[in-house]
């Protein structure tokens, strides 16, 4: 299996006042393509800075971080920006919809920044939507929509600048279990079709669906990876 992503001693320090705060401790890591991963652990474990790390959010105190092949962790910001917007689709518990744009605006949105055209933003977004099964509120707007809609217009989001990796922060999270069980569903088909797929979560039935599960605790990954 060919590895997307690879990390070796990680480190992230941050510092409240004069105290400083390891989030990451040495955190080796690797993810290959194609795979779906689950990293659990309790709130401030420092799975979310191991996902903002990934993700080009942040970047590493020291240590290293391979993307795709293309050492990340001492890139400018700009330079990071341009790797989110080819490289990774985000979908956060909060859903971070743009309320005033309806759902086919928020899904074009990344193919904008893209330099895609009209013509072909439209097209794209609306076989995207068509595939998370919305055609049918293309027209709406986020306050429009039940929670699961909502989830369901950021995973097309998310993918419809065909990502290397996609990446959920407890995507469930403020979903029912209904909801919930449909949104697992659409990452697991999304696995299915070849997408690297990687969810943050400290819910156990969550992060079963994954193929492996990857602990982390104190900022150390726990026992190495663990197979789901």
């Amino acid at each position: 299996m060919t590895e997307i992503i690879r990390t070796a001693n990680l480190v992230k320090d941050y510092s409240l006042g004069k105290v400083k705060v390891r989030a990451l401790n040495g955190v080796d890591l690797t993810i290959g393509e194609g795979e779906f991963v689950a990293i659990m652990g309790p709130s401030g474990s420092g799975k979310s800075t191991l996902m903002h790390i990934i993700g080009c959010l942040d970047t590493p105190t020291s240590g290293e971080y391979h993307l795709d092949g293309v050492l990340v962790s001492e890139m400018e910001k700009n330079q990071l920006a341009m790797v989110r917007n080819r490289k990774i689709g985000f979908v956060f518990q909060s859903f971070n919809l743009l309320p005033h744009l309806n759902v086919l605006k928020n899904v074009e949105l990344p193919l904008m920044y893209a330099g895609a055209g009209q013509k072909e933003r439209n097209l794209k977004a609306r076989q995207i939507i068509d595939s998370v099964g919305l055609s049918e509120r293309l027209r709406h707007k986020p306050a429009e929509l039940s929670g699961g809609q909502r989830q369901r217009v950021a995973i097309a989001r998310a993918i419809v600048n065909d990502p290397a990796i996609l990446l959920a922060d407890e995507p469930t999270g403020n979903l029912d279990s209904q909801a919930g069980g449909d949104i697992l569903e659409i990452f697991s088909r999304l696995h299915s079709e070849g997408n690297t797929v990687i969810i943050v979560t400290h819910d156990k039935a969550v992060a079963n669906r994954a193929g492996r599960i990857i602990r982390i605790m104190d900022g150390r990954i726990e026992n190495g990876d663990i197979a789901g």
